[in-house]
Parts: C-alpha cells; sequence; structure tokens
C-alpha cells in the first residue's frame, strides 16, 4: 500500500510499490497532489494498467535492438533491410533518446526532415518501423502512449505502370552483355523478379515440361555473400509455365557458359553468385544507355504481366503467375491495363437481351416478331424453373 510524508521544503513524498514489487517514489509540492497520485497508481494497478515512470528511460536504439532481435518472422533479407534502415534513418536522430521524452512533435519534425532527402514510399517505410518500435513498448509496459498520432506522411505519388514494348525489350536483349541476354529473356517471358532470376539453379528448370520453379531466391546480406533465401512471400511459391523457345534460350546459354555453385544458371563473369550492386553497374546499366532506355529489371515483370493481360488472362491466373499474395495487390499494380469495361458490359447485356429488345416497337423501332421472341423466351423460362 502507498504512504505519504512530509518532505523537505515543506513538500510531500509518496512511497509506493509496482505490481513487481520494486519499491519506487515521487515528490509533490502539495499535499493534495501526492493524494491523487496515490489514488491514479492504486487503480490503475487494479486496472493492470500500471506503467512504471522509471520504464520509460531506456533509449530507443536500445530498445529497438531489443525489439529487432526478437523479430522471428522476419525472413533474413527484411531482417537486414530493418537494420539498415533504422541504423541510417531514424538513430542519428532519436536513437540517443529516452522513449519517454519524445513526442509527436518530434516525430513529425524527424518525418519532415527525411522527406528532405528521401522518396515518400521510403519515409513511409521507415516510419512503419519506428511505428512498431512503440507499439511494442506499449505492450511491455514501457509505455502508456505512444507519439506516433497524427503524424503526417509525404503524399506517394504511385506512377501508373507503362509497359515496355517488344522493341524495348528486344533491343536491351541485344544491348546486354552475351552472358546475360538469357537473363534478360527470361526475365520478359516469366515475371520473375530479379533475386528469384538470380537464384535460379538448373534443378528448377523443367526442360522438358517447360516449367520453372521458384522456392527461393539468391540474397545478399550485409557484410557476406549472396545465398539462398526464401522468396519474397508465401505466395511467391510457384511454378511459372514457360514457352518452348525461353528453356532453349536457357540450354544455350548453359552449354556455351556453363552452370554456377549449387547449379546456379546466372554467375557474374567471374564466375560467382550474382551480386546485384555490382550486376547494376557493371553490366544493367551500360546496357540500358545502349538500348537508349529506362529500363529497370522489373520492367521485364511488368512487360510478363501485360502480356497476359493482353491476352486475356484473368486477374487470379495474373495473380498466380506473379506470385502475388492477393488479387487485390494485382489490381492495384496492374488494373488499369486490363480492357475497358465499358464495351465488354455493352456486349454481355446485348447478347442476353439484344434478341428480345433490340428490335422493340416501344423503343421506336418497328419489330413485328419481337412480341413472339419475347413471349417464347418466357414460356421457355417458366418450363424450366416449374413456374
Amino acid at each position: 500500500m502507498a504512504s505519504i510524508e512530509r518532505w523537505k521544503g515543506g513538500r510531500w513524498r509518496v512511497r509506493f510499490r509496482t505490481p513487481e514489487g520494486r519499491d519506487r517514489s515521487r515528490v509533490f509540492p502539495r499535499r493534495e497532489d501526492a493524494l491523487n497520485f496515490i489514488v491514479s497508481v492504486e487503480h490503475s494497478k487494479r486496472a493492470g494498467a500500471y506503467i512504471d515512470p522509471a520504464a520509460g528511460k531506456i533509449l530507443f536504439r536500445d530498445y529497438a535492438e531489443q525489439w529487432r532481435g526478437v523479430q522471428a518472422q522476419h525472413r533474413p533479407s527484411t531482417a537486414a533491410q530493418v537494420e539498415t534502415s533504422l541504423r541510417r534513418h531514424v538513430y542519428p536522430f532519436i536513437g540517443s533518446r529516452h522513449l519517454r521524452t519524445i513526442l509527436p512533435s518530434d516525430i513529425q519534425g524527424w518525418v519532415a526532415g527525411r522527406a528532405e532527402s528521401l522518396a515518400p514510399a521510403t519515409v513511409e517505410r521507415v516510419y512503419r518501423l519506428v511505428v512498431s518500435v512503440f507499439r511494442a513498448a506499449v505492450r511491455d509496459r514501457l509505455l502508456a502512449t505512444h507519439p506516433c498520432v497524427d503524424v503526417r506522411l509525404p503524399r506517394v505519388n504511385e506512377a501508373r505502370v507503362r509497359p515496355l514494348t517488344v522493341e524495348a525489350v528486344d533491343k536491351l536483349a541485344s544491348a546486354i552483355d552475351r552472358r546475360y541476354r538469357a537473363l534478360v529473356i527470361l526475365g520478359a517471358a516469366s515475371g520473375l523478379r530479379q533475386g528469384e532470376a538470380f537464384g535460379l539453379t538448373v534443378d528448377r528448370v523443367d526442360f522438358l515440361r517447360r516449367t520453372v520453379t521458384v522456392d527461393r531466391q539468391l540474397v545478399l546480406m550485409p557484410g557476406g555473400p549472396p545465398r539462398f533465401g526464401p522468396p519474397k512471400t508465401n505466395s511467391s511459391h510457384r511454378t511459372v509455365p514457360v514457352p518452348q523457345f525461353v528453356t532453349e534460350t536457357l540450354a544455350a546459354h548453359l552449354a556455351e557458359f556453363g552452370h554456377g555453385p549449387d547449379g546456379l544458371i546466372f554467375t557474374m563473369p567471374e564466375g560467382g553468385p550474382m551480386r546485384r550492386n555490382r550486376f547494376s553497374e557493371r553490366i544493367w546499366q551500360p546496357a540500358v544507355r545502349a538500348a537508349a532506355a529506362q529500363v529497370t529489371f522489373h520492367d521485364l515483370r511488368h512487360f510478363y504481366a501485360s502480356a497476359l493481360i493482353r491476352h486475356g488472362e484473368s486477374v487470379k491466373t495474373v495473380q498466380a503467375r506473379l506470385g502475388h499474395a492477393t488479387a487485390v495487390e494485382t489490381l492495384n499494380v496492374y488494373g488499369h491495363l486490363w480492357p475497358d469495361s465499358e464495351d465488354r458490359t455493352r456486349t454481355a447485356v446485348d447478347e442476353l437481351l439484344g434478341a428480345v429488345f433490340g428490335g422493340d416497337s416501344r423503343v421506336g423501332v418497328t419489330a413485328p416478331d419481337a412480341d413472339s421472341r419475347c413471349h417464347d423466351r418466357v414460356t421457355q423460362t417458366a418450363l424450366v424453373t416449374g413456374a
């Protein structure tokens, strides 16, 4: 039970224990304030909502590192990205502050500062990490509330995907080092992500059935060599059918260049696993400049998706081929590429009702047999339904 006593300078000291049995004390200038504090402490303890005033003294950096160390759900590549984001964009600004001293205005100021040098989408991604850390602190009863409240983030303007033309893909395949021509063709004809293509091994290609199995990707961890890791999401596990020219291109590539360690189909010029930065600087960017086009490897994935849509594939099929988690994700990225629904709506209704009402005199067109055709349809419907 809490107690109150006179203290130096005419003040009042409250002594109490936390739910864990730790002794605590607070000093107040007035006895009334001390009594109100006792009531609030006892009430919060009974309600299970007590927060130790000393708990929030931990530095944000120290607590964030504890939080990062227990995120078992993070894939190796995600864990590396989280570590880099916190180290580069968060710790230099609020890492040395105690959790309890960080205010909503501090978070808003940090976001505004980061928005001057980072893309809006990057600011949002890093901000979500900070929110996760503070929410964990609340769950651990280090804070009663967190400061990430009503924070205004920079607006993310997502540009619509504009698929490459066949000519652009052909120019890129012709401009790139011969060793990687098959990589361009594979990306455009299968929609594999860069890490999935870099991690493709001979045993994942079924040359007879013409399929490519995606069940891992090549990831680059800070301070270490590239290694195999799980695909981006669980939905990324998939088997992609490919045309015969793709398997023939891969077979020709292997015949000319062989395979690397672990059966890797694509390797760096010196023979080791693919490294994204080196590939981009030494191989991809020179080819892009030679082809006079601003193209990323991911644009090949967009080209593949647009080809499926142009051919009339359903949203679910495109989702499965790309390894998206949901059809909503597919529609958010590629929805504008599907044919305009207005003409399809007209065609669908016309096929169903056009024969009945298309020449109806009641809409200004004389059609002597329109009523009889309608009567026949109604009669048939009655026979089928038993009406």
